[in-house]
C-alpha cells in the first residue's frame, strides 16, 4: 500500500491503556488519492487511532509522518458546539473572508442547512453533524479523516456525501459501519484485528472475499465467524450492483415484488408458527391516524394524514425517509409515548414491545456488564425450545467472558450501545421496534444482529439509514416522503431506489394512482409500449407461435434454475460443505442469479402480451 512520499506514513505504532493493549506495532501508509476505510470491532481502538492521527491523543511508541505542509481535516464522531453561536460562526468564523463565506453557504445549502444565523443549540443531532461536515469540507483539506460520517445523516444526505467523496482526487481515511458506503467510496480497506492491521486493496466486497481467504488459510477463527462472513460474501455477490446491471423495474414490477414479498412473509409465518411462538394473530391496527406539529411563522408540519395500516403477524417492516418527515414520531405514537391528533393505534393483547431508541440507556458505571443483563433475566428464550443464559447471550453478541466481568465504565461508546441492545433483547419481547440500531455498532455486531433478526420469532419495525442493514432484514418499506405522504413498498431499499428512479415523474409522487391504473388496464400499457411496432389497432397483440414455445421453455428453465439455487443455498447454510465445494458453489451462484434475472424479465415481457 505504501507509495513514494505518501500523504501519511505510520510506522510501528503502539497504544495501550494500562494493561490493555489496543494495538501493537501498526504500520500502514496512505498515498494521494486513496480512499481508505478502517474496520474493527467495537472497543479495539478505531476512534483512538483517529484521535492519535489528528494529534488529540498521545501514543506509546512508533512514528507518524505527514507530508510537509499537508492540510488535514478531521470530522469527529460526536462534534461539540457552543449552543449560543450561529451556524456561520460555527464554521471556523470565516465572516472576514468573502470567498470562505460563499463556499460555506454553498456547502451548507447542499447539506440543507439554510438559516446561517440560527443558534447551534436549536439544531437537531443530524443538522449539527452536517454543520461539522461542512466545517471540514470548507477548508478543502488535502487529507480528510472521518469518524462515522454517516451517523445521523438521512439517506439523501448519505448519497450526496457518497457522490461528493467520489468526485475528484480526494484522499480520505474513514471509520464507518455503513457497508454500502464502504463498498462505493473506498478503494482500500484496513482491518484492525488481533492488535495488528491487515490491508486489502479493494472495496468492501473485495475485503469480504480476501478476509474469508485469510480465515480459511489461517483456520484460527471460530466456525460461527466463518459462516457469518461467508454468508455475507454470498449475499454481496447476489446484489444487483455487483453484477453490473440495473433491474428494469416498471409499474408491473411493483406487483411482482409485492407477490414475492407476500410469499416470503407467508413462508416465514408458517416456519415461525411451527415454533409455537407466543404472539396472537392481532398485532396492531393504525386506524386513520393524523398528526401535525405547529411551527412558528410557518405551515404546520404534517406527519400523518388519515393513515391506515394493519400490521401482520411476523412482519418485518423498514421505515425510511429524510430527517424531519416523522419516522421517530410514528414509532412513539405506536408505543403510546406521543398522542395522535385523531385516530388511534389498536394494539393486540399479546404484543410485548422491545424498544431500542436513538437516545440509548444510562447505565450505572460501577456495576459489571454481566450484572446489567442478569438484573433483567437469567436466561432468554430463543424459541423452538432453545434457551441461552445471560452470559451465553452476551457471548453471542461478542462480549468475551473477560469483558462480561469488567465494569461498565471501561466500555467504549460502541460497546455501551451493544450492551443497550442486549438489554432490550434480554427482556424477551415479541415485537421489536429499533430506531437507528446500527449507529456506533461494529460490522461484526451488525452481522450478528442481522442474523438474529432474520430468525427472530416475532415482529420487527426498523427505522434506519443503513441501506445494507435494511436490505438484509426487512420485507417491505414504509417510505415517509414528507407532508403526510407515506408509501408502502413491497421490497427492500435497493429495490425501492431502482424502481423509483425508473418511474416517470408523475409516478414518483403518485405511486398509488399509477399502481391503480396499472391494475385497471390489466397490465396492457407496458406491453403496448415495448411492442409498439407490432400492436394491432385493438391495442393488444397475440403471442406468435415461436414466442409461445419460448414462454413454455422459460417456465421450465426458471423452475430448474430456482431448484438449483435452493439446493446451493441449503448446502452453503448447512455447515457440512467442504471449502472446495463452497468455492465452486460461490462462483456458480452469481451466474445462476443473473440467468434467473434475465429469464424472469423475458418471461414477464412475454406474459404481459
Amino acid at each position: 500500500m505504501a507509495k513514494e512520499n505518501p500523504y501519511l506514513d505510520v510506522q510501528h505504532l503502539t497504544k495501550s491503556f494500562g494493561a490493555l493493549v489496543l494495538f501493537r506495532d501498526l504500520s500502514f501508509s496512505i498515498a494521494e488519492g486513496q480512499k481508505v476505510g478502517l474496520i474493527a470491532k467495537n472497543g479495539t481502538g478505531k476512534s483512538t487511532l483517529l484521535s492519535i492521527l489528528s494529534g488529540k491523543e498521545g501514543y506509546d511508541q512508533g512514528e507518524i509522518i505527514f507530508r510537509r505542509d499537508l492540510k488535514v481535516g478531521m470530522l469527529e464522531q460526536s462534534p461539540a458546539f457552543d449552543p449560543a453561536e450561529s451556524v456561520l460562526d460555527a464554521c471556523f468564523n470565516h465572516q472576514g473572508d468573502p470567498d470562505k463565506v460563499l463556499k460555506a453557504k454553498q456547502i451548507l445549502t447542499q447539506l440543507k442547512i439554510r438559516d446561517l444565523e440560527q443558534p447551534m443549540g436549536q439544531l437537531s443531532g443530524g443538522q449539527q453533524k452536517r454543520v461539522a461536515l461542512a466545517n471540514v469540507l470548507i477548508t478543502d483539506p488535502d487529507l480528510l479523516i472521518l469518524d462515522e460520517p454517516t451517523n445521523h445523516l438521512d439517506l439523501e444526505m448519505i448519497e450526496w456525501l457518497e457522490g461528493y467523496l467520489n468526485r475528484g482526487n480526494k484522499t480520505l481515511l474513514m471509520v464507518t459501519h455503513d457497508r454500502f458506503f464502504l463498498d462505493r467510496v473506498c478503494s482500500v480497506i484496513l482491518e484492525l484485528d488481533d492488535q495488528t492491521i491487515y490491508t486489502y486493496r479493494g472495496n468492501y466486497s473485495y475485503y469480504l472475499e480476501k478476509r474469508q481467504e485469510r480465515i480459511d488459510n489461517r483456520r484460527a477463527e471460530i466456525a460461527r465467524a466463518n459462516n457469518l462472513y461467508r454468508t455475507e460474501l454470498e449475499w454481496m455477490r447476489r446484489m444487483p450492483q455487483a453484477r453490473g446491471h440495473k433491474a428494469r423495474y416498471r409499474e408491473e414490477a411493483f406487483y411482482e415484488l409485492e407477490k414475492v414479498a407476500k410469499q416470503r412473509i407467508e413462508e416465514r409465518q408458517m416456519r415461525l408458527k411451527s415454533r409455537n411462538v407466543y404472539i396472537g394473530s392481532k398485532i396492531f391496527e393504525c386506524q386513520y391516524v393524523s398528526k401535525a406539529f405547529e411551527r412558528p411563522d410557518d405551515e404546520p408540519l404534517t406527519i400523518l394524514k388519515d393513515f391506515y395500516y394493519n400490521f401482520s403477524r411476523f412482519e418485518k417492516m423498514g421505515i425510511v425517509g429524510n430527517n424531519g418527515t416523522g419516522k421517530s414520531t410514528f414509532i412513539k405514537m405506536l408505543l403510546g409515548q406521543v398522542a395522535p391528533d385523531s385516530g388511534k393505534f389498536d394494539i393486540g393483547d399479546t404484543v410485548r414491545f422491545g424498544y431500542f431508541s436513538q437516545e440509548g440507556l444510562q447505565f450505572d458505571e460501577q456495576i459489571k456488564v454481566i450484572d446489567v443483563v442478569k438484573d433483567i433475566a437469567e436466561y432468554i428464550d430463543m424459541g423452538g425450545g432453545k434457551h441461552l443464559t445471560a452470559s451465553q447471550f452476551l457471548q453471542h453478541f461478542m462480549f468475551t467472558p473477560e469483558q462480561q466481568h469488567n465494569y461498565v465504565y471501561k466500555l467504549s461508546g460502541g460497546e455501551r450501545r451493544k450492551l443497550y441492545l442486549c438489554t432490550v433483547l434480554m427482556k424477551n419481547p415479541n415485537f421489536l421496534v429499533l430506531d437507528e440500531p446500527t449507529n456506533d455498532l461494529d460490522i461484526v455486531t451488525l452481522q450478528i444482529l442481522e442474523e438474529y433478526l432474520q430468525d427472530f420469532p416475532g415482529c420487527v419495525i426498523v427505522v434506519s439509514h443503513d441501506r445494507y442493514f435494511m436490505d438484509k432484514v426487512v420485507d417491505h418499506l414504509l417510505v415517509f416522503k414528507g407532508n403526510g405522504d407515506i408509501k408502502d413498498f413491497p421490497g427492500n431499499y435497493t429495490q425501492y431506489r431502482q424502481w423509483s428512479q425508473l418511474q416517470p415523474s408523475e409516478s414518483k409522487t403518485k405511486l398509488s394512482s399509477a399502481a391503480g391504473k396499472a391494475v385497471a388496464t390489466n397490465n396492457t400499457s407496458s406491453a403496448s409500449t415495448s411492442s409498439a411496432g407490432n400492436v394491432a389497432s385493438s391495442g393488444k397483440r397475440k403471442l406468435s407461435y415461436k414466442e409461445k414455445r419460448e414462454l413454455e421453455q422459460l417456465e421450465k428453465d426458471i423452475e430448474a434454475l430456482e431448484a438449483e439455487k435452493k439446493q446451493i443455498e441449503e448446502a452453503l447454510c448447512g455447515g457440512t460443505t467442504s471449502v472446495d465445494e463452497i468455492t465452486k458453489m460461490s462462483k456458480r451462484l452469481p451466474v445462476l442469479n443473473e440467468e434467473l434475472d434475465e429469464k424472469s424479465m423475458r418471461w414477464l415481457e412475454l406474459s404481459e402480451i
